[in-house]
Protein backbone atom coordinates (compact mmCIF):
# COMPACT_ATOMS: atom_id res chain seq x y z
CA UNK A 1 0.00 0.00 0.00
CA UNK A 2 2.89 2.34 0.72
CA UNK A 3 4.28 1.79 -2.78
CA UNK A 4 0.87 2.38 -4.36
CA UNK A 5 0.53 5.58 -2.37
CA UNK A 6 3.95 6.74 -3.55
CA UNK A 7 3.04 5.93 -7.15
CA UNK A 8 -0.24 7.87 -6.95
CA UNK A 9 1.55 10.79 -5.31
CA UNK A 10 4.11 10.89 -8.13
CA UNK A 11 1.35 10.57 -10.74
CA UNK A 12 -0.55 13.48 -9.18
CA UNK A 13 2.63 15.60 -8.95
CA UNK A 14 3.43 15.07 -12.62
CA UNK A 15 -0.17 15.87 -13.61
CA UNK A 16 -0.11 19.09 -11.56
CA UNK A 17 3.20 20.10 -13.10
CA UNK A 18 1.91 20.02 -16.66
CA UNK A 19 -1.91 20.29 -16.69
CA UNK A 20 -2.27 24.07 -16.65
CA UNK A 21 0.26 24.48 -19.45
CA UNK A 22 -1.26 21.71 -21.57
CA UNK A 23 -4.80 23.11 -21.30
CA UNK A 24 -3.64 26.59 -22.22
CA UNK A 25 -1.43 25.17 -24.95
CA UNK A 26 -4.19 23.24 -26.70
CA UNK A 27 -6.37 26.37 -26.69
CA UNK A 28 -3.61 28.36 -28.34
CA UNK A 29 -3.05 25.48 -30.75
CA UNK A 30 -6.75 25.43 -31.62
CA UNK A 31 -6.56 29.14 -32.36
CA UNK A 32 -3.53 28.64 -34.60
CA UNK A 33 -5.43 25.98 -36.52
CA UNK A 34 -8.13 28.56 -37.25
CA UNK A 35 -5.86 31.38 -38.35
CA UNK A 36 -3.02 29.58 -40.23
CA UNK A 37 -4.34 27.64 -43.25
CA UNK A 38 -2.14 25.19 -45.12
CA UNK A 39 -2.26 27.32 -48.26
CA UNK A 40 -0.53 30.19 -46.47
CA UNK A 41 2.32 27.90 -45.41
CA UNK A 42 2.76 26.18 -48.77
CA UNK A 43 3.03 29.47 -50.69
CA UNK A 44 6.26 30.24 -48.84
CA UNK A 45 7.99 26.87 -49.19
CA UNK A 46 8.29 26.17 -52.89
CA UNK A 47 11.84 27.29 -53.61
CA UNK A 48 14.77 24.97 -52.96
CA UNK A 49 16.56 27.61 -50.91
CA UNK A 50 17.81 28.14 -47.40
CA UNK A 51 15.06 30.72 -46.90
CA UNK A 52 12.28 28.23 -47.62
CA UNK A 53 13.86 25.69 -45.24
CA UNK A 54 14.08 28.30 -42.48
CA UNK A 55 10.46 29.31 -43.06
CA UNK A 56 9.34 25.67 -42.95
CA UNK A 57 11.05 25.14 -39.63
CA UNK A 58 9.65 28.36 -38.16
CA UNK A 59 6.13 27.52 -39.38
CA UNK A 60 6.41 24.04 -37.91
CA UNK A 61 7.61 24.96 -34.40
CA UNK A 62 4.28 26.20 -32.97
CA UNK A 63 1.95 23.83 -34.86
CA UNK A 64 0.37 21.14 -32.64
CA UNK A 65 1.12 18.13 -34.87
CA UNK A 66 2.78 14.95 -33.63
CA UNK A 67 5.25 12.87 -35.66
CA UNK A 68 2.39 10.89 -37.21
CA UNK A 69 -0.33 13.50 -37.75
CA UNK A 70 2.23 15.79 -39.42
CA UNK A 71 2.52 13.31 -42.32
CA UNK A 72 -0.65 14.24 -44.29
CA UNK A 73 0.09 17.92 -43.65
CA UNK A 74 3.66 17.64 -44.97
CA UNK A 75 2.56 15.51 -47.92
CA UNK A 76 0.03 18.17 -48.86
CA UNK A 77 2.81 20.75 -48.84
CA UNK A 78 4.85 18.54 -51.17
CA UNK A 79 1.91 18.14 -53.56
CA UNK A 80 1.41 21.90 -53.59
CA UNK A 81 5.00 22.49 -54.69
CA UNK A 82 7.06 22.81 -51.50
CA UNK A 83 10.71 21.83 -51.91
CA UNK A 84 11.94 18.53 -50.49
CA UNK A 85 14.22 20.35 -48.07
CA UNK A 86 11.31 22.42 -46.78
CA UNK A 87 9.16 19.34 -46.31
CA UNK A 88 11.91 17.50 -44.43
CA UNK A 89 12.55 20.53 -42.24
CA UNK A 90 8.83 20.78 -41.51
CA UNK A 91 8.63 17.06 -40.70
CA UNK A 92 11.34 17.50 -38.04
CA UNK A 93 10.60 20.82 -36.34
CA UNK A 94 6.83 20.36 -36.08
CA UNK A 95 6.57 17.21 -33.93
CA UNK A 96 9.48 18.11 -31.62
CA UNK A 97 7.74 21.21 -30.36
CA UNK A 98 4.17 22.48 -30.76
CA UNK A 99 2.75 25.22 -28.59
CA UNK A 100 1.20 22.77 -26.12
CA UNK A 101 4.48 20.91 -25.72
CA UNK A 102 6.44 24.15 -25.36
CA UNK A 103 4.29 25.34 -22.48
CA UNK A 104 4.31 21.93 -20.81
CA UNK A 105 8.11 21.78 -21.16
CA UNK A 106 8.33 25.05 -19.26
CA UNK A 107 6.07 23.61 -16.56
CA UNK A 108 8.40 20.63 -16.08
CA UNK A 109 11.89 21.90 -16.77
CA UNK A 110 11.88 25.71 -16.71
CA UNK A 111 12.60 28.37 -19.28
CA UNK A 112 16.27 27.53 -19.98
CA UNK A 113 15.49 23.95 -21.05
CA UNK A 114 12.42 25.14 -22.99
CA UNK A 115 14.28 27.78 -24.99
CA UNK A 116 17.12 25.33 -25.60
CA UNK A 117 14.64 22.75 -26.91
CA UNK A 118 13.03 25.27 -29.28
CA UNK A 119 16.36 26.60 -30.57
CA UNK A 120 17.89 23.19 -31.13
CA UNK A 121 14.82 21.80 -32.88
CA UNK A 122 15.08 24.74 -35.26
CA UNK A 123 18.78 24.08 -35.89
CA UNK A 124 18.24 20.34 -36.40
CA UNK A 125 15.37 20.96 -38.81
CA UNK A 126 17.11 23.54 -40.99
CA UNK A 127 20.31 21.46 -41.06
CA UNK A 128 18.41 18.46 -42.42
CA UNK A 129 16.47 20.63 -44.88
CA UNK A 130 19.57 22.31 -46.29
CA UNK A 131 21.37 18.99 -46.67
CA UNK A 132 18.33 17.57 -48.43
CA UNK A 133 18.22 20.46 -50.90
CA UNK A 134 21.90 20.00 -51.74
CA UNK A 135 22.36 16.25 -51.57
CA UNK A 136 18.95 14.58 -51.47
CA UNK A 137 17.13 12.77 -54.23
CA UNK A 138 13.60 13.84 -55.12
CA UNK A 139 11.16 11.17 -56.33
CA UNK A 140 8.68 12.39 -58.92
CA UNK A 141 5.73 10.96 -57.03
CA UNK A 142 5.21 12.54 -53.64
CA UNK A 143 2.04 10.91 -52.44
CA UNK A 144 0.76 9.40 -49.27
CA UNK A 145 -0.86 6.04 -49.79
CA UNK A 146 -4.09 5.10 -48.13
CA UNK A 147 -2.53 2.70 -45.65
CA UNK A 148 -0.11 5.36 -44.35
CA UNK A 149 -2.92 7.88 -44.10
CA UNK A 150 -5.24 5.68 -42.10
CA UNK A 151 -2.41 4.60 -39.80
CA UNK A 152 -1.93 8.21 -38.69
CA UNK A 153 -5.22 9.97 -39.14
CA UNK A 154 -8.63 9.37 -40.57
CA UNK A 155 -9.42 10.19 -44.17
CA UNK A 156 -11.36 13.33 -43.35
CA UNK A 157 -8.40 14.73 -41.44
CA UNK A 158 -6.09 14.10 -44.39
CA UNK A 159 -8.46 15.91 -46.69
CA UNK A 160 -9.35 18.76 -44.38
CA UNK A 161 -5.84 20.05 -43.76
CA UNK A 162 -6.11 22.42 -46.74
CA UNK A 163 -9.51 23.87 -45.86
CA UNK A 164 -9.71 27.44 -44.59
CA UNK A 165 -12.34 27.99 -41.94
CA UNK A 166 -13.90 31.14 -40.58
CA UNK A 167 -12.74 31.93 -37.09
CA UNK A 168 -15.04 30.48 -34.46
CA UNK A 169 -14.32 30.15 -30.75
CA UNK A 170 -16.57 27.10 -30.65
CA UNK A 171 -14.47 25.50 -33.37
CA UNK A 172 -11.32 26.48 -31.47
CA UNK A 173 -12.60 24.58 -28.45
CA UNK A 174 -13.77 21.64 -30.53
CA UNK A 175 -10.45 21.33 -32.31
CA UNK A 176 -8.45 21.88 -29.11
CA UNK A 177 -10.34 19.20 -27.20
CA UNK A 178 -11.58 16.67 -29.76
CA UNK A 179 -8.65 16.77 -32.19
CA UNK A 180 -5.51 18.00 -30.46
CA UNK A 181 -6.04 16.74 -26.91
CA UNK A 182 -7.84 13.61 -28.05
CA UNK A 183 -4.90 12.81 -30.32
CA UNK A 184 -2.47 12.52 -27.41
CA UNK A 185 -4.82 11.70 -24.51
CA UNK A 186 -3.90 8.01 -24.48
CA UNK A 187 -0.12 8.44 -24.91
CA UNK A 188 -0.23 11.23 -22.33
CA UNK A 189 -1.90 8.92 -19.83
CA UNK A 190 0.69 6.21 -20.40
CA UNK A 191 3.42 8.82 -20.27
CA UNK A 192 2.21 9.87 -16.82
CA UNK A 193 2.00 6.24 -15.72
CA UNK A 194 5.49 5.43 -17.00
CA UNK A 195 6.91 8.63 -15.51
CA UNK A 196 5.35 7.85 -12.13
CA UNK A 197 6.59 4.24 -12.29
CA UNK A 198 10.11 5.39 -13.11
CA UNK A 199 10.07 7.87 -10.26
CA UNK A 200 8.68 5.28 -7.85
CA UNK A 201 10.70 2.19 -8.66
CA UNK A 202 13.95 3.06 -10.42
CA UNK A 203 16.92 3.60 -8.11
CA UNK A 204 18.22 7.10 -7.53
CA UNK A 205 21.64 6.04 -8.81
CA UNK A 206 20.40 4.63 -12.13
CA UNK A 207 23.47 6.04 -13.88
CA UNK A 208 25.68 3.69 -11.86
CA UNK A 209 23.59 0.69 -12.98
CA UNK A 210 24.19 1.72 -16.61
CA UNK A 211 27.95 1.74 -16.18
CA UNK A 212 28.33 5.42 -15.41
CA UNK A 213 29.01 6.31 -19.07
CA UNK A 214 27.04 9.31 -20.23
CA UNK A 215 27.60 8.44 -23.90
CA UNK A 216 26.27 4.91 -23.38
CA UNK A 217 23.15 6.37 -21.76
CA UNK A 218 22.67 8.85 -24.61
CA UNK A 219 22.98 6.10 -27.21
CA UNK A 220 20.63 3.78 -25.32
CA UNK A 221 17.97 6.49 -25.05
CA UNK A 222 18.43 7.35 -28.74
CA UNK A 223 18.14 3.77 -29.99
CA UNK A 224 15.03 3.12 -27.90
CA UNK A 225 13.23 6.37 -28.74
CA UNK A 226 13.78 6.74 -32.50
CA UNK A 227 11.61 3.86 -33.83
CA UNK A 228 8.86 4.34 -31.25
CA UNK A 229 5.87 6.65 -31.47
CA UNK A 230 6.55 9.15 -28.69
CA UNK A 231 4.36 12.25 -28.60
CA UNK A 232 6.22 15.47 -27.72
CA UNK A 233 3.87 16.30 -24.85
CA UNK A 234 3.32 12.76 -23.58
CA UNK A 235 7.07 12.13 -23.45
CA UNK A 236 7.62 14.92 -20.92
CA UNK A 237 6.64 12.94 -17.80
CA UNK A 238 8.84 10.06 -19.02
CA UNK A 239 11.78 12.45 -19.35
CA UNK A 240 11.04 13.87 -15.90
CA UNK A 241 10.97 10.35 -14.47
CA UNK A 242 14.38 9.59 -16.03
CA UNK A 243 15.89 12.69 -14.43
CA UNK A 244 14.30 11.76 -11.10
CA UNK A 245 15.92 8.32 -11.45
CA UNK A 246 19.36 9.86 -11.78
CA UNK A 247 19.88 10.35 -15.51
CA UNK A 248 21.21 13.67 -16.73
CA UNK A 249 19.06 16.42 -18.27
CA UNK A 250 21.03 15.84 -21.48
CA UNK A 251 19.77 12.25 -21.66
CA UNK A 252 16.22 13.52 -21.17
CA UNK A 253 16.85 16.02 -23.95
CA UNK A 254 17.88 13.22 -26.33
CA UNK A 255 14.56 11.51 -25.61
CA UNK A 256 12.56 14.72 -26.13
CA UNK A 257 14.41 15.58 -29.35
CA UNK A 258 14.83 12.28 -31.19
CA UNK A 259 11.70 10.53 -29.91
CA UNK A 260 8.95 12.90 -31.14
CA UNK A 261 10.76 13.65 -34.41
CA UNK A 262 10.90 10.03 -35.55
CA UNK A 263 8.97 6.80 -35.58
CA UNK A 264 8.85 3.79 -37.87
CA UNK A 265 5.83 5.08 -39.84
CA UNK A 266 7.40 8.47 -40.52
CA UNK A 267 10.64 6.78 -41.60
CA UNK A 268 8.75 4.83 -44.25
CA UNK A 269 6.92 7.93 -45.46
CA UNK A 270 10.16 9.93 -45.74
CA UNK A 271 11.74 7.14 -47.79
CA UNK A 272 8.70 6.86 -50.10
CA UNK A 273 7.95 10.57 -50.45
CA UNK A 274 11.41 12.13 -50.43
CA UNK A 275 13.70 9.19 -51.23
CA UNK A 276 16.08 6.86 -49.42
CA UNK A 277 18.81 9.46 -49.38
CA UNK A 278 16.43 11.80 -47.57
CA UNK A 279 15.78 9.06 -45.01
CA UNK A 280 19.52 8.79 -44.40
CA UNK A 281 19.81 12.56 -43.95
CA UNK A 282 16.72 12.60 -41.73
CA UNK A 283 17.94 9.89 -39.35
CA UNK A 284 21.59 10.95 -39.32
CA UNK A 285 20.94 14.61 -38.59
CA UNK A 286 18.37 13.90 -35.88
CA UNK A 287 20.50 11.22 -34.23
CA UNK A 288 23.87 13.00 -34.33
CA UNK A 289 22.56 16.44 -33.41
CA UNK A 290 20.33 15.12 -30.62
CA UNK A 291 23.38 13.47 -29.07
CA UNK A 292 25.49 16.58 -29.58
CA UNK A 293 22.94 18.97 -28.12
CA UNK A 294 22.24 16.61 -25.22
CA UNK A 295 25.95 16.61 -24.40
CA UNK A 296 26.19 20.42 -24.72
CA UNK A 297 23.21 20.90 -22.43
CA UNK A 298 24.82 18.77 -19.73
CA UNK A 299 28.12 20.58 -20.25
CA UNK A 300 26.81 24.13 -19.95
CA UNK A 301 23.36 23.91 -18.33
CA UNK A 302 23.44 20.60 -16.45
CA UNK A 303 22.97 22.28 -13.08
CA UNK A 304 19.91 24.24 -14.22
CA UNK A 305 17.63 21.19 -14.31
CA UNK A 306 18.04 18.91 -11.30
CA UNK A 307 16.20 15.96 -9.83
CA UNK A 308 14.82 18.21 -7.11
CA UNK A 309 13.55 20.83 -9.59
CA UNK A 310 11.74 18.26 -11.75
CA UNK A 311 10.04 16.11 -9.13
CA UNK A 312 9.36 18.03 -5.98
CA UNK A 313 6.92 17.86 -3.10
CA UNK A 314 5.24 21.12 -4.02
CA UNK A 315 2.09 22.48 -2.43
CA UNK A 316 0.21 23.17 -5.61
CA UNK A 317 -2.23 26.02 -5.75
CA UNK A 318 -5.91 25.69 -6.48
CA UNK A 319 -5.37 26.64 -10.15
CA UNK A 320 -2.82 23.85 -10.67
CA UNK A 321 -5.03 21.29 -8.96
CA UNK A 322 -8.17 22.39 -10.82
CA UNK A 323 -6.31 22.17 -14.12
CA UNK A 324 -5.06 18.69 -13.20
CA UNK A 325 -8.59 17.55 -12.39
CA UNK A 326 -9.89 18.93 -15.70
CA UNK A 327 -7.04 17.37 -17.69
CA UNK A 328 -7.44 13.98 -16.02
CA UNK A 329 -11.20 14.14 -16.54
CA UNK A 330 -10.75 14.87 -20.24
CA UNK A 331 -8.18 12.10 -20.45
CA UNK A 332 -10.59 9.64 -18.85
CA UNK A 333 -13.32 10.67 -21.28
CA UNK A 334 -11.16 9.81 -24.29
CA UNK A 335 -9.79 6.65 -22.72
CA UNK A 336 -13.19 5.12 -22.07
CA UNK A 337 -14.47 3.09 -25.05
CA UNK A 338 -17.39 4.61 -26.92
CA UNK A 339 -19.49 2.78 -29.48
CA UNK A 340 -19.59 5.70 -31.90
CA UNK A 341 -15.84 6.12 -31.76
CA UNK A 342 -15.29 2.45 -32.43
CA UNK A 343 -17.50 2.61 -35.50
CA UNK A 344 -15.89 5.77 -36.83
CA UNK A 345 -12.76 5.94 -38.98
CA UNK A 346 -11.65 8.85 -36.78
CA UNK A 347 -11.60 6.83 -33.55
CA UNK A 348 -9.17 8.38 -31.09
CA UNK A 349 -6.98 6.53 -28.63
Amino acid sequence: METLGKFLENFWTLANDMAMYILFGVLVAGTLKQVIPTGFVSRHLGKESIGSVVKASLFGIPLPLCSCSVIPFATTLKKEGASSGSVLSFLISTPITGVDSILATYGFFGWVFTLYRIATSFIIAISAGILQNFFGDDPKEATLNEEECTSCCCGSECESETKVQRFSFRKVLEYAVFDIFADFAKPLFWGLVIGALITTFLPDDLMAYLGGSTLVVYLLVLLVSMPMYICATASLPIAAGLIAAGLSPGAAFVLLSAGPATNSVTMGVVATTLGKRALGIYLSVIGIMSLLFGYLFDLYFGNVVTKESVVHAEHFGIVHMAAAVVMLGMMLYFLLPKKKKEESCCATG
